[in-house]
């Protein structure tokens, strides 16, 4: 009787973690789950559905100029928020979805094996954030630009233009802060590391809290108001001037300093806690 000889699979002798293979694998795990793709065609769908029924709505010759907004519509209705009002319910899809790409990992403790692969565990987060918003810009950058252009459309001569002052801004504008809500999402699921306290957590930081911060004394609010990512985020996706919001480059710079902070923390906890 003989005995049989293992066979020694050959390891390659570049086989070693890069930022790039990390990435790579970022993106198979993206784009193999269903959930993923799912909200993210639902966060395309939703805003360009509300874009243009909000815009129709406007266009209606019965609606008289200062007319509220239908129910979860835009705060402000005019030309270019009604085009861009999906934004309040597209940001909670695609928050929800930076959220179950990291914390989903901790509920079901494939996170685990993420950072046995990656030892120095801080490039796992940084490929998830790489992956997630560049999808999102490539999904959302056209979507919300032919958004626009077909609300107004829908408007005719009530339109405006997309070489009009500020509003090419505005519209990419809205395109980089839905992305970057659901960066936020993802830094919230990697502190928190559940869905629940992450998902409350993120409806608190954008719907929440500006309500609260609006019932202060108005010294107070005016100072916190502006500092809020939902409101940075509206100062450089509108054109109109509000005293009550920061300049469109002080609201950008306030919204990306959310995000490193929310990340830097999320990063030390994951460098120092284990899974």
């Amino acid at each position: 009787m003989t005995t049989a000889t293992p066979t020694r699979v050959p390891v390659p002798t570049d086989a070693r973690v890069t930022w790039w293979r990390v990435v790579h694998s970022e993106w198979i795990k993206f784009r193999t789950l269903r959930s993923s793709l799912l909200l993210l065609a639902a966060t395309v769908v939703v805003f360009t559905a509300l874009g243009l029924g909000f815009s129709a709505f406007l266009s209606d010759a019965t609606i008289e100029p200062g007319t509220p907004a239908p129910p979860g519509g835009p705060s402000s209705l005019d030309p270019l928020g009604a085009s861009l009002g999906g934004v309040n319910l597209a940001q909670l899809l695609v928050g929800t979805l930076g959220v179950l790409l990291m914390a989903g990992e901790y509920t079901t403790g494939t996170i685990r094996s993420s950072l046995a692969a990656v030892p120095r565990r801080w490039p796992v987060l940084g490929a998830k954030v790489a992956v997630l918003a560049g999808v999102c810009l490539v999904a959302l950058v056209p979507t919300v630009l032919l958004t626009f252009l077909g609300g107004q459309a829908v408007l005719g001569d009530e339109g405006i233009s997309l070489g009009d002052e500020g509003v090419l801004r505005a519209v990419l504008g809205t395109a980089f802060h839905l992305a970057g809500v659901g960066v936020l999402g993802m830094a919230l699921g990697a502190l928190l590391r559940t869905t629940a306290g992450a998902l409350t957590s993120l409806v608190a930081l954008l719907l929440v809290l500006p309500g609260v911060v609006s019932l202060l004394p108005e010294s107070w609010s005016e100072t916190i108001s502006p500092y809020l990512p939902s409101n940075a985020g509206q100062a450089f996706m509108s054109i109109s001037s509000d005293p009550q919001l920061l300049s469109p480059g002080a609201g950008l710079a306030v919204f990306v300093g959310w995000l490193l902070v929310l990340l830097g923390a999320a990063v030390v906890r994951l460098v120092r806690r284990d899974a």
